[in-house]
C-alpha cells in the first residue's frame, strides 16, 4: 500500500524514473554473499561471508562517492575494493574470477514477480536511472525481454547516484520537468536522497533485500513492491 507523506505534488506526472537492481531485478546481495563465501572457501579462511560482504560494501560505496575527477566503471571499483577487502586475509589475491562471477549474475538477475505486470499496465513512459555498467544492464534487459523508453546508467552519465548529475542527465534526455517526475528506487541514500533535493517526487521501494542502507532521506511514498506505482502513475 502506498504511504504518502505530503500532498505537495497534485499535478500530473510526465514520466517515471526507475532504478533497476533491487527495484526491477534482484539486487546483488545474494551474488555478493556467494562471492564472499567462495573467497573464504577457496582460501581456507574462517569467517562470516555476510561480514566480509559488509566490509566489501563499505569500501565499494565509499569508492563510488569518492568524488574523484576520473570516472571509473563499476567493474573496476568492484575489483579494486574486493582486493582491498581481502588484502589482510589473502596473499597475492586474484579478484578477477570472483568479479566475473558477480557480473555474470548482474547480466542475468531474477526479476521481481510483479514487474512485468506493472510495466505492461503502466501508461507513463519510463526512464531507467541506475548505478550500473552498460554491458550488464543491457544484457539483463535482453535476458528478460524488457524495453524502456530511456535508459540512463552511471556509465553513460559518468557519475553515480546520489550525485545530482545522473538525475540531471536523465532530465535532459527525457525533457521532463523534475516536479513532474516520480523516481522509484530501493535506496534511501542513493535514490531518495539523490532525487528528492532536485524536486523530483520519490518512492522508496523497501523490499528488505539490501545488505545495508545508510540513507535517512524521507520519501513521498514507501512501498514493498511496485504495484502501488499503478495507483499514482
Amino acid at each position: 500500500m502506498a504511504s504518502k507523506l505530503n500532498s505537495r505534488h497534485e499535478d500530473g506526472l510526465e514520466g517515471v524514473f526507475l532504478d533497476f537492481y533491487g527495484t526491477v531485478a534482484a539486487g546483488d546481495r545474494q551474488a555478493v554473499e556467494a562471492v564472499c563465501r567462495q573467497v573464504l572457501e577457496d582460501h581456507g579462511l574462517n569467517g562470516c561471508c555476510s561480514e566480509l560482504a559488509r566490509q566489501w560494501g563499505l569500501r565499494y560505496f565509499a569508492a563510488i562517492e569518492a568524488g574523484t575527477d576520473v570516472f571509473r566503471r563499476l567493474i573496476e571499483i568492484e575489483h579494486d575494493t574486493l582486493v582491498e577487502t581481502c588484502a589482510g586475509l589473502v596473499k597475492d589475491f586474484d579478484a578477477r574470477p570472483y568479479i566475473e562471477r558477480l557480473n555474470a549474475y548482474l547480466a542475468e538477475p531474477p526479476l521481481f514477480p510483479e514487474v512485468k505486470e506493472v510495466l505492461s499496465r503502466l501508461k507513463l513512459p519510463v526512464c531507467i536511472v541506475s548505478n550500473a555498467d552498460e554491458p550488464e544492464i543491457r544484457a539483463a534487459m535482453r535476458t528478460h525481454g524488457l524495453r524502456f523508453d530511456y535508459v540512463v546508467t552511471s556509465e553513460s552519465a559518468r557519475c553515480y547516484k546520489p550525485h545530482p548529475g545522473i538525475f540531471q542527465h536523465a532530465l535532459r534526455i527525457t525533457g521532463w520537468s523534475p516536479e513532474r517526475v516520480l523516481h522509484v528506487g530501493d535506496s534511501l541514500h542513493s535514490d531518495v536522497g539523490g532525487a528528492g533535493p532536485l524536486g523530483l517526487r520519490t518512492a522508496w521501494l523497501n523490499r528488505a533485500e539490501r545488505i545495508s542502507d545508510i540513507g535517512v532521506a524521507a520519501p513521498d511514498y514507501t512501498w514493498t513492491d511496485l504495484r502501488p506505482l499503478l495507483e499514482v502513475a
